[in-house]
């Protein structure tokens, strides 16, 4: 039997989370090959090579992007460059898995989706927590009808940052909304695009929000928002830098809630599902859900299907993002 077509990847830059998730999850894959990484580090570079053994190594991001076996690029780099790099990859005729938030602002998502469309490349922004069980059995449950009418979702996402990080630098698109209080958004919007049918966008925006936080040094580091949609559904996000590590959601409806620890994450800690006096613990497995990410987008490049997380998601959580950070001031 032959060996599955595999899509040749390179990777720009040698920021932590292509280290230590992404790149791992390439060589795990088996419909893709991390074929190639560019760092203007020389000692991450070699780290790099020493660790993964890429068959190519660029200390120019640039050089990568015209290396012609190159057929993905995955864009880890701060915020603050993914429009420009995931542009110029475009431009060379390559496929796109950008980090969250793909771009600072909705115009610019907007931007980089009609380059892809007009190169006819795939883009996507990179959610991974969107392919792992415990999401899949969320929508599943809230598709069942269990918890009844759904009037509330609470999500937060916030840890403790006690270090200098280019986290906490605006002129890099820092802040805690942009680094992980966009996933309690997108989660929100999960939420609200099923009770509107499940079409990815289908849950709109809401039509009110009220908002708080606190900036440091030019960037939110607590942020908290109330939102309120058409629907009747009401929801919580929160984020920061501040506290100590919170990653939880919960669904609440009229007959039962359903709590979410680890929302994000690809651990197996059970949800609790909570129907009257009645307390149901459901197991979830342990998953890569870096390798999930990576293995969809590479088929959805060979079998020429759009990838399971949807740009109109994409451009609603920049929307969001844009009056979230505007009303903060």
């Amino acid at each position: 039997m032959s060996s599955p077509r595999q899509i040749r990847w390179g990777v720009l830059g040698c920021a932590r989370i292509a280290r230590v998730s992404l790149i791992p999850a390439l060589r795990k894959a088996a419909n893709a090959e991390f074929y190639a990484v560019a760092s203007r580090d020389p000692a991450k570079l070699a780290a790099c090579r020493a660790e993964a053994s890429p068959a190519k190594a660029f200390d120019d991001y640039a050089a990568l992007l015209r290396d012609p076996d190159v057929e993905a690029v995955y864009v880890p780099l701060p915020n603050s460059m993914h429009r420009e790099w995931t542009l110029r990859a475009i431009e060379h005729g390559k496929h796109v898995l950008c980090e969250k938030p793909m771009g600072l602002t909705a115009a610019e998502c907007r931007e980089m989706i009609a380059a892809a469309e007009q190169r006819g490349v795939m883009l996507m922004e990179a959610f991974m927590y969107r392919y792992t069980p415990r999401t899949q059995k969320v929508i599943e449950i809230v598709r069942s009808g269990t918890l009844g009418e759904i009037k509330q979702v609470n999500a937060t996402f916030r840890f403790l940052l006690n270090r200098p990080s280019i986290k906490l630098q605006p002129e890099l698109g820092g802040g805690s909304l942009y680094d992980v209080g966009c996933y309690p958004i997108n989660f929100v919007g999960l939420i609200a695009d099923l009770l509107a049918g499940g079409a990815p966008g289908a849950g709109g925006l809401p039509k009110k929000i009220a908002v708080d936080g606190v900036r440091d040094g030019g960037v939110d580091v607590n942020f908290a928002a109330l939102l309120h949609y058409a629907s009747g559904l009401m929801a919580t996000i929160q984020s920061g830098f501040s506290t100590h590590r919170q990653i939880y959601a919960e669904v609440i409806g009229t007959a039962g809630t359903l709590q979410i620890p680890s929302a994000y994450l690809g651990d197996s800690r059970p949800l609790t599902l909570e129907l009257g006096e009645e307390l149901q613990t459901i197991d979830v497995p342990v998953s890569d859900r870096y390798q999930l990410e990576v293995e969809d987008f590479s088929a959805a490049i060979l079998e020429r299907r759009p990838p399971a997380f949807s740009l109109v998601e994409t451009v609603r959580n920049a929307e969001l993002l844009d009056r979230l950070l505007a009303a903060l001031g």
